[in-house]
C-alpha cells in the first residue's frame, strides 16, 4: 500500500437522489418514523469512531416488516443502507451517508424461548442486558458480553461480530448464532443457517434468488478454500475480513455465520435465532499481580493450561488514569501489588467448586512465574474488578497528564502464546512514531489487545504519520500471525488494511462475495470491499474549526472551551442503558437518540461544526434536544468521559434566549427564590390560591406549570424568621457550622432545617446562619439565566465572606445546592478565590459528620428504610458518607439505584414535562417505594424527590436523613428519662 489517496477503491459516494421525493416515499410505506431533518441528520453523523459522514435520512422501523418496506424504497430512489444498533462502532462501520435503519427503538422484541434447546428467536433492536433480564426467568443468558452490555443491541453485535471478555468461554458472537432472516438490497429474504448438501441440492433445484445465491456461495468457498485455510488465522480472535470460513465444509457451509462481522455491507438482518447458555453456578475472580504488562502477557499460557472462562488485563496506566477520576477506587484497593494484573475467572456449580478452580491455578501460576495474587469471591467485590475493566476506554479518552486519545489501532489480536513478545515489538513501534499509548489491556486470554493512542488527526503531518503507523502496526501483527481486529471490526479504520492481512486473492474473493449480495454497492458502501481511505472523513482533520464561542462557564476541564466540552463524547453509548446509576432518564423513557446524552453531545458538535446545524445558539434542533434534559448531572458522573450536560444545558439556553422572551416557567420557576420569599410571609393566602381548584390552575397556567402537578404548600413561617428563638444545646466542643437555609428548605420544610440544628448541637457544633437572604441560584442556573445566576453568587459570597476567610464549615442541607457551590460555583465565577474556598468548605451533614466529629455516636434508629439518593449528590458529592453514617445508626438501609426521580427542581412542574417527569419515577423508584414492606421508611434528601414521591403515592411520608437522626435522639431522650 503507498499510503497516499489511490490506496483504496472508492464507489461509496451517494448518487444525486432526489431527497424530497426518497423522503416522501418512505413516509408512505413505513409505519415507523422517517426523519430527514438536520437535527436527525446530525444526531446520526457519527459513532464511537474518529469518522463523521452526515446521512441521507433516519428511520426508525417498527417491525422488522417495516424495515423491509424502508429498503424497498431506497431500493428504489438507489439509496445506501446503514442498518445500525447501539452506535457504538468503534471502526466507522455505522458513519455513511445514505439511510439510516436505527433498530434500538422499537424492533426490541423476544419472539420465543425454548429453554430445552436454549435458543431464543429476538429482534435485532433488542439491547443485550435488556435480553438477558427477560431470559434470566430460564437461567440462560447470551454468551458474548462486550463491555457496551448496557447499550449494544444483538444486530449490532451481529453486524461486528462482538465478543467481550465471556468469549473465553463462549466464543464469538458467531458461535452463538444458529440461523438469521436476512434481506438483501434487491429484497431477497430469507432465513438461512447451517447448509447440509440434501438442504443446498434442494434450495439449488428449487432455483430462485436464493438458490443462485448459495450456488455461488458453494463456488466462492470451493475455489478459495486453500486460500481461506492458508491465510486466515487460526487464533480466537480473528474478527477482521468476511467469515470465508464458514463456507468450508468443515464448519458446515453456515450462511448464518458467514454473515455474522459483515457490518451491513452485505444484508439486512431481519431476525436472529440464537444459541443461549447456562448461568454460571458461581463465579471466583482470582487477579494476579506482576512487574509490568509485558511479564502479565508471559504468563497468558500458564494460565490458560488452567481453562478459565474469562482470562483478561489491566495496566498500571489504566488504574492511575482510573484512580485520578476516582472511577474505580473500591476496585483498585483490591489488586495485588504489581504494575501489570490478569483477572482470571473460573466457574462452578457452586462457590467451592469456583474457589477450587481459581486457587489451584493461582498456586501452580504463582509458583511458576512468581505472582502475586488474591482471590475474589463475593459478587459485589468481582462487580468492582470488572468496572474498573470495562471502564477501559472512557478512562483512556483523555488522560489528564498528555493529549486526547483515539482509537485507530485499538483491539489487534495475536496468538495468546505469542502475546508477550507482540507487545514488545509493539510498544518499540510505539516508541519509534513517538507515540505513548493511554494503556494497554484487554482480553489477553484471547491475544486482544485494547490501547487509545494519541494521534494527531488535526494536521496533515499527524495524519499522515498516523498512516504510516497503522500500515507498520498491520505488518507487524500479521506477521504474528494475528488479526487487524480482534474484536471492533474493520469499518474504515482497517478496511483498507485488510489487503495486509488476506492477501490480494482473498479480497477478490470479499469482492465476489459482496456481488452476491449486493451487486450495486448500496449496503453500507465504503467499507470492506472499495473501503474509503482510513484518513478520510475524520471527525476532526485538518478542515476542523469549530466555533469558540464566548460562555458564561469556564469548562476548566476542557481547555477553557466549549467546543472542546462539546466534542468530549467518544460515543460508547452508556448513557443509552437503563439498568443502573442515574443518566439519561429522558433516554429511558423515550428512547430517542437524540435525547440520550450522547446525542446531545453530538447535536453541540455538530452546532459548533456550523455545516448540518447552522444557526447556532438559535438552533431548535439542539433546544428540542435540551428541552427534555433534566439536568440531573447524571453524566457528570455515569459517563465514562464526563460529559457535563447539564452545564451545556444552562450555557445554550443563556444564549438561545438572550434579548428575548422567555417560557413562563423560566420566570415562574427560575425565579421561585423570591416568590417562595415573598408568599412564604402571607402563606396563609398563597397557599389558599395555589391549593385552590380554579385559582390554582389559574395560577400554574400563567406560570406555564403543567396542570396535573400538585403544588408543595409553602411553610407558615421560614426557618430564618424562627432560627433566633431556637435554643441550642451544644457543648461546642466542635466549634461553629453555617447552616445555609436553601429555598426549599427554608420556605417550603423548615422542620428540615430544625432537625439539622439539633443534630448538629448534639454532636458538639454550634449553628449559625446567614444574616442576609442568601440564595445559591440554582433555580437560574438550570433555566440557562446565567447573568442572574452570577449576581445572585456573587451577592452570596459578599455575604459569607467572613464565614468564609474563617474557614467555617458550611453544611448544606439539599444536595442540589450543595452540587452548585462544589461545581457550578467555580466554573461560573472562575477565578474568583471566594468561589474556591465556598467550594471547599461545602458539607452535607453527613461529610461534617465524618470528618468533624468521627466519634460521635449517633443514635440507634434500629429500623429499615428505603434511600433515595438525589441525583446530584450521586454525581457530584458522592454518597458513601451518607451510606456509612444511616449504618451507623442501625438502620437497615436499602440504598436504591433507581435513577432519577423525574421532578428535577423546575423540570418536572414545566408544561409538557409531566408525562416524561412520571414516567421517570415510575421507571424504578416508585415500583421500589410502593414495594417496600410494611414499617419501612422511605428517606430522601432531595426536596425533589420527596415532593415527587409524595404526590405519586400520598401514603407515602419520605423525611431527610437529618430528621431521621433528629427522631432517633426524640427517642433517646425520651428513653434517657423513662429509664431506670
Amino acid at each position: 500500500m503507498d499510503g497516499g489517496s489511490d490506496g483504496a477503491r472508492d464507489r461509496s459516494d451517494a448518487p444525486a437522489i432526489d431527497l424530497r421525493a426518497l423522503e416522501r416515499d418512505l413516509r408512505a410505506a413505513v409505519q415507523g418514523e422517517v426523519r430527514f431533518d438536520s437535527g436527525s441528520r446530525a444526531t446520526y453523523s457519527t459513532d464511537a469512531s474518529n469518522y463523521r459522514r452526515v446521512p441521507l435520512g433516519v428511520v426508525l422501523p417498527r417491525t422488522p416488516e417495516d424495515a423491509v418496506a424502508a429498503v424497498a424504497v431506497c431500493r428504489a430512489h438507489d439509496a445506501p443502507v446503514l442498518s445500525r444498533g447501539g452506535g457504538t462502532s468503534l471502526a466507522g462501520q455505522c458513519c455513511n451517508t445514505g439511510v439510516v435503519l436505527d433498530w434500538s427503538k422499537f424492533c426490541d422484541r423476544v419472539l420465543t424461548v425454548d429453554p430445552e434447546a436454549r435458543t431464543a428467536v429476538v429482534e435485532p433492536g433488542i439491547a443485550l442486558d435488556v435480553l438477558n433480564d427477560r431470559l434470566a426467568e430460564y437461567d440462560l443468558m447470551v454468551g458474548p458480553r462486550p463491555s457496551t452490555h448496557v447499550s449494544c443491541t444483538i444486530g449490532g453485535m451481529i453486524g461486528n461480530n462482538s465478543c467481550g471478555s465471556t468469549a473465553q468461554e463462549y466464543g464469538k458472537m458467531a458461535d452463538s448464532v444458529r440461523r438469521l432472516e436476512i434481506l438483501t438490497y434487491d429484497g431477497t429474504r430469507a432465513w438461512v443457517g447451517a447448509t447440509s448438501d440434501a438442504r443446498y441440492a434442494e434450495l439449488v433445484e428449487h432455483g430462485g434468488k436464493l438458490g443462485e445465491i448459495v450456488r455461488r456461495l458453494r463456488d466462492i468457498g470451493d475455489r478459495y478454500a486453500e486460500d481461506i485455510r492458508a491465510r486466515y488465522p487460526d487464533i480466537p480472535r480473528r474478527v477482521s475480513g468476511y467469515n470465508l470460513d464458514a463456507l468450508l465444509p468443515e464448519r458446515g457451509f453456515h450462511l448464518a455465520r458467514l454473515l455474522v462481522g459483515s457490518e451491513s455491507t452485505l444484508v439486512t438482518v431481519l431476525r436472529a435465532e440464537i444459541e443461549l447458555v447456562p448461568r454460571p453456578g458461581a463465579v471466583a475472580l482470582a487477579v494476579l499481580g506482576y512487574p509490568d504488562i509485558v511479564t502479565a502477557a508471559d504468563a497468558v499460557p500458564h494460565v490458560l493450561a488452567h481453562e478459565p472462562s474469562a482470562l483478561e488485563a489491566i495496566d498500571d496506566r489504566l488504574v492511575n488514569l482510573e484512580s485520578t477520576r476516582h472511577l474505580a477506587d473500591q476496585a483498585i484497593r483490591q489488586l495485588p501489588d504489581g504494575h501489570g494484573w490478569l483477572m482470571a475467572q473460573f466457574q462452578g456449580d457452586d462457590q467451592d467448586a469456583a474457589d477450587r478452580a481459581a486457587q489451584a491455578m493461582m498456586a501452580d501460576v504463582c509458583d511458576r512465574t512468581g505472582a502475586t495474587a488474591v482471590l475474589l469471591d463475593d459478587p459485589h467485590h468481582q462487580a468492582e474488578v470488572w468496572a474498573a475493566r470495562e471502564a477501559g476506554l472512557g478512562a483512556t479518552a483523555y488522560p489528564p497528564d498528555g493529549p486526547e486519545t483515539h482509537e485507530g489501532w485499538e483491539d489487534a489480536a495475536v496468538p495468546p502464546d505469542r502475546l508477550g513478545d507482540y507487545l514488545r515489538d509493539f510498544e518499540d513501534l510505539l516508541r519509534e512514531f513517538g507515540y505513548q499509548s493511554s494503556s494497554l489491556y484487554g482480553h489477553f486470554g484471547h491475544g486482544c489487545v485494547h490501547t487509545r493512542i494519541p494521534f494527531g488527526l488535526r494536521t496533515a503531518d499527524g495524519i499522515a504519520r498516523y498512516r504510516r503507523f497503522v500500515e507498520r502496526a498491520a505488518h507487524l501483527v500479521t506477521d504474528y500471525g494475528g488479526s487487524l481486529s480482534g474484536e471492533h471490526g474493520d469499518g474504515q479504520s482497517r478496511g483498507e488494511l485488510l489487503p495486509i492481512m488476506f492477501g490480494d486473492r482473498l479480497i477478490h474473493a470479499f469482492g465476489e462475495l459482496e456481488d452476491v449480495f449486493d451487486p450495486r454497492d448500496r449496503m453500507n458502501p465504503g467499507k470492506v470491499v472499495h473501503p474509503r481511505r482510513l484518513d478520510q472523513d475524520l471527525r476532526q482533520g485538518v478542515d476542523y474549526r469549530p466555533w469558540e464561542p464566548d460562555t458564561h462557564f469556564a469548562f476548566p476541564h476542557d481547555d477553557h472551551r466549549f467546543s472542546v466540552a462539546a466534542g468530549r463524547c467518544v460515543g460508547v453509548g452508556k448513557c443509552r442503558g437503563d439498568q443502573s446509576g442515574v443518566m439519561c432518564p429522558s433516554y429511558r423513557v423515550t428512547r430517542e437518540e437524540e435525547h440520550s446524552t450522547r446525542g446531545r453531545a453530538r447535536l453541540l458538535f455538530e452546532m459548533l461544526n456550523g455545516d448540518v446545524i447552522t444557526d447556532g445558539w438559535r438552533s431548535e434542533e439542539v433546544h428540542d434536544a435540551l428541552d427534555l434534559c433534566l439536568a440531573c448531572k447524571g453524566c457528570r458522573s455515569d459517563c465514562p468521559v464526563d460529559v457535563d450536560m447539564a452545564t451545556y444545558k444552562a450555557e445554550f439556553l443563556s444564549h438561545y434566549h438572550h434579548n428575548r422572551i422567555r417560557p413562563m416557567a423560566h420566570y415562574s420557576m427560575g425565579w421561585i427564590p423570591l416568590w417562595a420569599r415573598l408568599a412564604t410571609g402571607m402563606s396563609g393566602f398563597a397557599n389558599a390560591v395555589v391549593q385552590h381548584r380554579t385559582l390554582g390552575q389559574l395560577v400554574k397556567r400563567a406560570g406555564g406549570l403543567a396542570p396535573q402537578r400538585g403544588m408543595p404548600r409553602f411553610a407558615d413561617t421560614r426557618f430564618t424568621t424562627t432560627f433566633p428563638g431556637l435554643e441550642q444545646h451544644s457543648s461546642a466542643e466542635r466549634g461553629s457550622v453555617l447552616l445555609w437555609p436553601d429555598t426549599f428548605t427554608n420556605n417550603f420544610e423548615p422542620e428540615v432545617a430544625r432537625a439539622a440544628v439539633r443534630v448538629l448541637n448534639a454532636a458538639g457544633f454550634t449553628v449559625r446562619i446567614p444574616t442576609r437572604a442568601v440564595c445559591c441560584g440554582l433555580t437560574w442556573i438550570s433555566t440557562g439565566q446565567l447573568a442572574t445566576a452570577k449576581r445572585v453568587l456573587r451577592r452570596t459570597l459578599r455575604a459569607l465572606r467572613p464565614e468564609l476567610r474563617a474557614s467555617t464549615p458550611v453544611v448544606v442541607l439539599e444536595p442540589s445546592c450543595a452540587a452548585v457551590f462544589r461545581s457550578d460555583l467555580p466554573e461560573l465565577l472562575h477565578g474568583d478565590e471566594d468561589a474556591r474556598r465556598l467550594a471547599a468548605q461545602t458539607r452535607t451533614l453527613a461529610e461534617l459528620l465524618a470528618e468533624r466529629a468521627p466519634d460521635w455516636q449517633p443514635p440507634q434508629l434500629d429500623s429499615h428504610t428505603v434511600v433515595q439518593p438525589h441525583c446530584h449528590h450521586h454525581a457530584i458529592l458522592g454518597f458513601d458518607p451518607d451510606r456509612e453514617l444511616l449504618g451507623r445508626c442501625g438502620l437497615d438501609a436499602d440504598v436504591l439505584d433507581a435513577g432519577c426521580c423525574g421532578l428535577a427542581g423546575n423540570f418536572g412542574f414545566e408544561r409538557g414535562h409531566y408525562d416524561v417527569s412520571v414516567a421517570c419515577a415510575e421507571d424504578k423508584l416508585m415500583p421500589a417505594v410502593r414495594a417496600r414492606p410494611p414499617g419501612t421508611l422511605v428517606t430522601a434528601d432531595g426536596f425533589s424527590c420527596r415532593t415527587q414521591i409524595r404526590e405519586l403515592a400520598p401514603d407515602t411520608a419520605p423525611v431527610h436523613s437529618a430528621q431521621l437522626l433528629a427522631r432517633g435522639l426524640d427517642r433517646q431522650h425520651t428513653a434517657g428519662r423513662t429509664g431506670p
